[in-house]
């Protein structure tokens, strides 16, 4: 969904580590087992992300092994916890590589946390697929690198489109979180689409990730009479934000992206998110026979629970990788990666998946309408 500022030392140290790396990766294959590393917020602020996309990874793993693995051999995947935080994720994933000599890498959900640990990956040359990061300066790290969802230039895209087309508002004001890449990137997009078409933001207010009050930016927001405010953040903050600005009398909807889909937006936010509208990758009420099945499956193996698009995601980067690995016909780094840069047409619960030559899936979108906890289907945007 994002470079951090909170590379620094650690990062270099990693990085440096790195170089020593590469050799020990190079290794047959083994004999048992192919063994896939994973990373992600399993715990932390955005916890929800994590344990959703890992939830879709082990249902994807659980699948391929009960029809015999791949190459004759099961799939073993090695999740570590980043915590949510980049210089943790830098440390697990070179854990995964210097350690463990995993073949490949899924993660993360969060553009910030990708950005801190792919180059440890690139540098290394290990194939890294993230599920969900969307900006775009996370493939751009290197050839390495894949991403399995649509990204922010074209999220924003969705956005503008649909505040200006469907809903029919000119003048939008904007909420970003200035330490999340996600955030920054999405609302730049978005802000540049909305006024190319004519529209016109009022105001353009931040704040960071982990505030609890926005009472001030909210109340220079409503001075300014928006007809709606675009809030790309995550759920952990969106929540906060809807409850306050209905409690400032903000009565326009609030908009975002895919960084809102948890079922924890609801708990935070209850009836204030009613009527608010974000961009995601699927929509469980999609009549699709592959995603009811999916959504079935997925409800039945975790207690009922309704899969979100990050567990979507997971089980479609999972499956994506797994594929690379039965065509490359071996665990072989070099050869998964040569394997996932021909992506053609995959079909995913998420859509058809295409990589294109910066390694970036190629798949609509859909906007969803909160309605008393639940995420309506409003719309599909085609790429």
């Amino acid at each position: 969904m994002r470079f951090s500022s909170h590379i620094g030392t650690l990062g270099l140290a990693a990085l440096i580590f790195g170089t020593g790396l590469t050799a020990c990766n190079k290794k047959a294959d083994s004999p048992n087992e192919i063994l896939i590393g994973e990373y992600g917020s399993l715990t932390g602020g955005t916890a929800t992300f994590g344990q959703s996309t890992h939830k879709g990874v082990s249902m994807a793993v659980e699948e391929i092994n009960a029809a015999g693995g791949i190459l004759g051999r099961k799939i073993k995947v090695i999740t570590e916890d980043d915590q949510g935080k980049p210089e943790e994720a830098q440390t697990v994933v070179t854990k995964l590589i210097s350690k463990d000599r995993v073949s490949a890498i899924l993660g993360e959900v969060a553009s910030s946390n990708s950005l801190a640990a792919a180059p440890v990956c690139q540098q290394n040359r290990i194939p890294m697929v993230t599920p969900a990061s969307t900006n775009p300066k996370v493939t751009q790290i290197g050839d390495y690198v894949f991403r399995i969802c649509f990204i922010d230039p074209f999220q924003g895209l969705v956005m503008a489109k649909f505040t200006f087309n469907s809903l029919k508002m000119k003048k939008v004001a904007i909420l970003r979180d200035i330490k999340s890449d996600y955030s920054m990137g999405l609302a730049d997009f978005f802000k540049q689409n909305f006024m190319a078409m004519g529209g016109e933001i009022v105001s353009d207010e931040s704040y960071s990730q982990g505030d609890k009050d926005f009472n001030a930016q909210l109340t220079s927001i409503k001075g300014k009479n928006p007809e709606a405010v675009f809030v790309p953040g995550y759920y952990t903050e969106v929540g906060l934000i809807a409850r306050q600005a209905r409690k400032l009398g903000i009565t326009g909807p609030l908009m975002g992206g895919d960084g809102w889909d948890s079922d924890k937006l609801w708990e935070i936010g209850g009836e204030a998110l009613n009527g608010c509208f974000f961009s995601n990758h699927y929509s469980v009420n999609d009549p699709s026979p592959a995603i009811q099945n999916f959504v079935s499956v997925f409800r039945t193996k975790y207690g009922g629970e309704t899969p979100d698009a990050m567990a979507a995601l997971g089980y479609d980067a999972a499956k994506v990788l797994f594929d690379a690995i039965r065509r490359a016909g071996s665990d072989k780094p070099d050869s998964v990666r040569m394997a996932l840069t021909q992506v053609q047409g995959y079909s995913g619960v998420t859509g058809s998946i295409t990589l294109n030559e910066n390694r970036d899936a190629v798949k609509p979108a859909v906007v969803l309408e909160v309605k008393d906890g639940k995420f309506a289907f409003k719309e599909t945007v085609a790429p």
